[in-house]
């Protein structure tokens, strides 16, 4: 962490004191609460920040912006701490603000199939809201997220290969800056060739650009006809080989998601199941207008055709929950595989025509290494994730898997692919955006500096270890003249 911290000449005290005049009860500095705040779900050593501040209007969120602008205080969002890359960690110490007071649906558009929301609003927390009129929100990252952290971190998740991701979903936002101001972004037009798209620079900028504090989202219909399986395989090139001939083929896949044997292991364990333990796929197949039976028949006629060894048919609601229950849990389920270990979770995205070859590749490294390291994936999009199990007091086991993570992201970005398809950047892959955007990563630079030229929002994630430039922190001398 030393790498990031630079020389910090912002005066929380003053600010702490500005702060406590005008939220009460709703700052504070309580120990607890502030080690609560200084971590996510991800590997990264906590870091907390110096004061906590819960928010509940857009105008809390202006003020204390400003209050921190002023001392040149570091200013960090908070939602859930669902992250996995250190995006919420106060390398920098500041002020967190913690955003999950802020969940009201403030309107919703049937006909023409969008809401707004604040940024403290939850996935599920919107879908209960919509149950009734039959649409639903269907990026699905797999941790009930706020859905402001969600478009921060520019998420996606099992329903990407139909739905899209947070950056297809989103058509419009409110945003505090670092200066305190507030701009909306985008609006309910379906499409629009007016000026820059500013909605799409903010989506995946992880609170380095502003502060989201609302939403206005696409919504979409309930599909009345569903489909779902589990496809067993020999081995993991013929299994992500089948996914790819379905996308091609073009049948209504909605999500298309990939198991090893180890990650199998791992979930049969926590939910007591008893699947095959061998390359499994699960997938889901919508439609809003004729039933999926033709489908059926054809999938099953590909799959013998693929070499499937088994396929199991989920015949009604109760077996598709338990289908994408097991593959939810995937994520606390793989600790069992080595109790006592830290998983080191990440994610590479490839195009799909490099997707068996990434994959196969990788767990011949794992096999070289000796680590334990179940993958999963959401394949019809090329996205899949490693948990590396390590011991986190063991220097070399550390190394190692840092061996293999750089290996990986250099195999997926020589692919053609991206170090990230969904867990973002925050503190554990900075050191791979330039090899991936080369001269781009500058003209990120030049963004940030341009609207936060103090680096208080969010510093130290995203650039390695702040972008050379940038003024030195410090309380602004706004005595008049």
């Amino acid at each position: 962490m030393s790498d990031d911290i630079r020389s910090r000449t912002f005066d929380f005290k003053s600010a702490g004191g500005a702060l406590e005049a005008r939220f009460a009860s709703k700052f504070t500095i309580a120990p607890g609460v502030r080690d609560h705040h200084g971590h996510d779900e991800g590997w990264h050593a906590p870091a907390r920040p110096d004061g906590v501040l819960f928010a509940a209007t857009t105008e809390d969120v202006v003020d204390a912006v400003r209050i921190c602008a002023r001392f040149g205080v570091p200013v960090i969002a908070y939602g859930t701490g669902s992250a996995m890359e250190g995006s919420v960690n106060a390398v920098q110490g500041g002020l967190t603000i913690d955003l999950s007071g802020m969940n009201a649906v403030v309107a919703v558009n049937a006909t023409d199939m969008d809401c707004t929301v604040e940024a403290g609003c939850t996935r599920s927390m919107l879908n209960s809201f919509l149950r009734d009129i039959g649409l639903n929100f269907p990026v699905d990252p797999g941790a009930d997220a706020t859905l402001g952290g969600m478009a921060a971190t520019r998420a996606s998740g099992t329903m990407t290969v139909k739905y899209g991701s947070m950056r297809d979903n989103v058509i419009g936002l409110e945003v505090v800056l670092a200066d305190g101001t507030v701009v909306r972004t985008g609006g309910r037009a379906r499409k629009s060739s007016s000026g820059y798209d500013l909605t799409k620079l903010f989506v995946g900028s992880e609170g380095t650009l502003g502060i989201i504090t609302q939403l206005t989202l696409r919504l979409h219909p309930i599909p009345e006809h569903v489909l779902a399986l589990r496809a067993v395989f020999e081995n993991t090139g013929a299994a992500v080989d089948f996914v790819v001939l379905l996308m091609q083929m073009g049948y209504p896949v909605a999500r298309a998601e990939f198991m090893d044997e180890r990650a199998l292991e791992a979930v049969c364990k926590y939910e007591k199941l008893e699947y095959e333990l061998r390359p499994t796929i699960f997938l889901e197949f919508h439609s809003s207008v004729t039933p999926l039976e033709d489908t059926r028949q054809a999938i099953q006629e590909l799959l013998e055709h693929c070499g499937v060894d088994a396929v199991h048919f989920a015949e009604d609601a109760e077996q598709r929950a338990e289908i994408w229950k097991a593959r939810h849990n995937a994520a606390h389920a793989e600790p069992l595989l080595r109790p006592g270990a830290k998983a080191m979770v990440t994610d590479v995205c490839v195009p799909l025509s490099r997707l068996a070859d990434c994959i196969t590749e990788t767990q011949r490294d794992l096999a070289e290494t000796g680590l334990c390291a179940p993958i999963v994936g959401h394949i019809g999009d090329g996205n899949f994730h490693l948990a590396i199990l390590i011991d986190p007091e063991s220097q070399s086991e550390i190394e190692e898997a840092e061996r293999l993570h750089a290996k990986l992201v250099d195999r997926a970005v020589g692919f053609g692919g991206t170090v990230s398809g969904e867990h973002g950047i925050g503190l554990g892959k900075r050191q791979y955006l330039e090899g991936e955007h080369g001269s781009g990563l500058t003209v990120m630079k030049t963004i940030k500096r341009a609207l936060d030229p103090r680096d208080i929002m969010n510093p130290g994630k995203i650039f390695l270890p702040a972008p050379i430039g940038f003024e030195d922190r410090g309380p602004i001398d706004d005595t008049p003249e």
